[in-house]
């Protein structure tokens, strides 16, 4: 069964984050992913990042994964 560390470690080993926090029960995740990655990117393009970053494991060990994508400005203004 995939951890949410694993689907963090995932994200972290191909996309240069800032910070990743994933939860979930084993088949449904929900992640908050900061990255600089995703400066000048629409929401889509954000989200297809991190699909990419996860690759193969998004059909094989993810059966689903909600996500909110920052960059680190937007993190600094909802968390400051």
């Amino acid at each position: 069964m995939t951890t949410p560390q694993q689907i963090k470690d995932w994200i972290e080993a191909s996309l240069p984050c800032e910070h990743v926090q994933v939860e979930g029960d084993g088949q449904h995740f929900e992640a908050v992913i900061v990255s600089g990655e995703f400066r000048g990117k629409t929401r889509i393009g954000q989200h297809q990042a991190v699909y990419q970053a996860l690759g193969d494991h998004m059909q094989s060990d993810i059966h689903a994964l909600s996500m909110k994508t920052l960059t680190p400005e937007d993190w600094q203004k909802s968390n400051g």
